[in-house]
């Protein structure tokens, strides 16, 4: 007789707390580490400049369906540029000639505040249905005048969307312009999450699989609880895929790769377990024999004697 030993499940307590609170701190180093890079700010041009105007930039949102990059810009005007009571008030015209083919240029007129102007920039290369391995690439460039004459420009730049990281490839300065080469790619946590759910995806069609297997090698019949987990997990995989983060088009990578082998495994599953159910249900009840009367021999015997006298 095996004895019981107390210290044992206690160390395999103690390992698991730990491997629990080993996860959960690599968890919050990954989240520290991601806000950083997203809060980081990168800068171009003098930003010291007497006479100049300042660019400061973020990335609102990017679309990669429509291939867009939305941009929050707002620019101040430095030095003799801009009002002495007011920094947001520009006292000459300005002009800021942006990178976007969509919008072109900001006009900002002489006495008027400045605000926050949503310059859109088109996305180069990638494919939104390489979905979450997608990458694209655009160029964010700005250049100054006032009063019709070019003045130096000092641009920063930061990041605000939680779906996509960019990073700055390279940067160029001159004649008037400063422009950045930008590189945008899922987030981590998008990434993550997206490798995440195909790991379940993958795991809960196998799961139903091996279930299926020994149901109908055992010819268990209509196992209604077996079945019902089944056809819970076929309709709530499609919920769950239709909350990837960043909005995944149907068709992209994550479908191919384990969305789609997961509900075809599922509903062939569901319904091999359902057809050999039936087939075992109904054979049981023609083996079955007869249910006999429990009078039909007494009155076979009392219709026998009736006979004999």
């Amino acid at each position: 007789m095996a004895r019981f030993r107390p210290g044992k499940y206690v160390v395999r307590h103690l390992m698991s707390l730990l491997v629990i609170l080993l996860a959960a701190v690599v968890g919050v180093l990954l989240y520290f580490n991601e806000r950083d890079v997203r809060q980081r700010e990168h800068t171009l041009g003098d930003l010291r400049a007497a006479n100049g105007v300042y660019i400061d930039t973020s990335i609102q949102k990017v679309d990669p369906v429509a291939r867009e990059l939305t941009l929050r810009v707002l620019v101040l005007p430095r030095g003799t540029l801009r009002e002495q009571t007011d920094p947001y008030t520009p006292a000459v015209d300005l002009r800021v000639e942006t990178s976007s083919l969509i919008q072109g240029s900001l006009d900002f007129k002489a006495g008027r505040q400045v605000s926050y102007q949503d310059v859109k920039v088109s996305l180069d290369g990638g494919s939104v249905s390489d979905y979450p391995f997608d990458r694209y690439s655009t160029s964010i460039g700005f250049a100054a005048e006032a009063g019709g004459k070019e003045v130096p420009v000092a641009v920063s730049l930061r990041d605000v969307d939680a779906f996509f990281k960019p990073s700055v490839v390279s940067r160029s300065e001159g004649h008037g312009l400063a422009s950045f080469e930008i590189r945008v790619s899922r987030s981590r946590a998008t990434f993550i999450l997206a490798w995440f759910m195909m790991f379940i995806m993958w795991g809960l069609a196998l799961s139903v699989l091996g279930a299926s297997w020994v149901i109908t090698d055992q010819r268990r019949g209509l196992v209604w609880p077996a079945m019902a987990w089944m056809a819970a997990t076929l309709f709530a995989l499609a919920g769950f895929r239709n909350a990837a983060p960043g909005g995944p088009p149907v068709g992209c990578l994550l479908d191919y790769a384990a969305f789609l082998w997961a509900e075809a495994i599922i509903s062939a599953c569901l319904v091999a377990v359902a057809v050999t159910g039936i087939i075992s249900e109904s054979r049981r009840g023609t083996d079955e024999p007869p249910e006999a009367h429990p009078n039909h021999h007494t009155d076979s015997r009392a219709a026998g004697d009736g006979g004999s006298h």
